[in-house]
């Protein structure tokens, strides 16, 4: 059973950067889509990116422009970069392949 283990979050100001790292424990297989999803404080947990081989990355309108997901198969690895921050980005971020889930990771954006 493949576990997935987020890192990266953390408490960053507005126009600021941050970078998640999420890594599986088994292999991984690239025709699986991996991504990440968002939930903040009261509200639905929301996709924010997701990346699977074959297809161009899709990102949620809110975040594009801003952020950019990546993967590395051979190390079973999906990474989100995060840059121009806002506070309405503050969630946790769980990262997910196929129906795995993380634990997920704070991001706090003050203003």
């Amino acid at each position: 059973q493949v576990q997935l283990v987020e890192s990266g979050g953390g408490l960053v100001q507005t126009g600021g950067s941050l970078r998640l790292t999420c890594t599986a424990s088994g292999r991984t297989f690239s025709f699986i889509p991996m991504g990440w999803y968002r939930q903040a404080l009261g509200k639905q947990r929301e996709s924010v990116a997701t990346v699977v081989s074959g297809s161009n990355p899709n990102y949620a309108d809110s975040v594009k422009g801003r952020f950019t997901i990546s993967r590395d198969n051979a190390k079973n690895t999906v990474y989100l970069q995060m840059n121009s921050l806002k506070p309405e980005d503050t969630a946790v971020y769980y990262c997910y392949y196929s129906d795995i889930w993380g634990q997920g990771t704070q991001v706090t954006v003050s203003s």
